[in-house]
């Protein structure tokens, strides 16, 4: 996994981190102890093999710490909770992907 900082801006709803002077996003919502993670923004100038996988665990791990479930409303997360069953125990009762 890649050594990143990931941040919490609340204020804009958005887990980032910066890569080379470069921001990769994932925005959210939240709701009565649930976060949807609705998109991923990494610009194209971020180009390290793994980076996405990466970011994206790091953000689950961030959200598991806190105790919350995730739902994921982006098709490239949820593609990647599909692969990645370990991540399965925070979706919601009655969520399947």
């Amino acid at each position: 996994m890649i050594e990143m900082e990931i941040n919490d801006n609340s204020f804009l709803r958005q887990f980032e981190t910066k890569v080379d002077g470069h921001l990769a996003k994932i925005e959210y919502s939240s709701q009565e102890r649930k976060v949807f993670l609705t998109k991923l923004v990494i610009p194209e100038e971020i180009t390290q093999e793994g980076f996405k996988e990466s970011f994206i665990k790091g953000v689950l791990n961030e959200i598991q710490e806190r105790n919350l479930r995730v739902v994921p409303t982006s098709p490239h997360i949820a593609g990647f909770l599909r692969k990645n069953r370990q991540y399965k125990e925070m979706l919601p009762v009655g969520i399947r992907i």
